[in-house]
């Protein structure tokens, strides 16, 4: 892993407006992240750790403080620049998949190859990324068709297949049962161990935040430890 950190975040706040209530999400938060690092991030309902996950990934701003996201400053980029960074150096894991339930699990995936622009043919990363994920025979099925557990593994694999410089992972295994979720978050690891990912995920699971490499604890906006 590279000394110098993938993710790095100072003084991070963030406030919303509810009626006449000011609701702060995130109070002062410090972050980084080694490049090649598997983190899990842990906490109860509340306590930040989404707003956190959207803010890395250009998805919201935040109030105050700074973030820089693989060498970018990520305050200073114009909304274009964001949408390019989802595209190209973010990829989004998510609790409920969100895969197209008209499309193929190949189709799910090569729409992420056709929004970034990688829409020729298919490259041996392709069939690395399916291989690993043991979802080759699962491709040419919809959703409908498929396990919870098969439909992450599409999900991760849509979410990887640009070389993202970053993995953020939204409780990945909120909606499996604990054979698919070991499953799931082995093949995180994996993916981190053999291809170097950097993986953020949070979590509420103090058994799915062990699979990282370092876990960090959230409580009322603030990193606790």
């Amino acid at each position: 892993m590279s000394d110098a950190p993938i993710i790095s975040i100072r003084g991070l706040t963030k406030s919303y407006h509810v009626g006449d209530v000011d609701v702060h999400a995130l109070r002062g938060v410090d972050l980084d992240v080694a490049r090649g690092e598997f983190l899990s991030i842990i906490g109860p309902s509340g306590s930040g750790k989404s707003t956190l996950f959207h803010i890395i990934g250009g998805l919201t701003p935040p109030t105050s403080g700074s973030i820089h996201i693989d060498g970018q400053d990520l305050l200073r980029m114009s909304e274009s620049d964001r949408t390019n960074l989802r595209k190209k150096s973010v990829g989004f894991v998510f609790q409920k998949y969100n895969l197209l339930p008209t499309l193929t699990g190949r189709g799910n995936i090569d729409i992420a190859r056709d929004i970034a622009g990688n829409n020729g043919a298919r490259e041996p990363w392709f069939e690395e990324v399916v291989g690993l994920l043991g979802i080759a025979q699962r491709l040419g099925h919809k959703p409908r068709a498929m396990s919870g557990g098969e439909q992450q593994r599409v999900a991760i694999a849509r979410a990887i297949v640009n070389r993202p410089a970053i993995l953020l992972a939204d409780e990945p295994t909120g909606n499996l049962d604990t054979e698919n979720s070991n499953a799931v978050l082995r093949l995180l690891r994996d993916l981190n161990d053999r291809l170097g990912q950097t993986v953020l995920m949070i979590t509420h699971n103090p058994e799915a935040a062990a699979y990282g490499h370092r876990i960090k604890t959230m409580r009322d906006g603030r990193m606790i430890e």
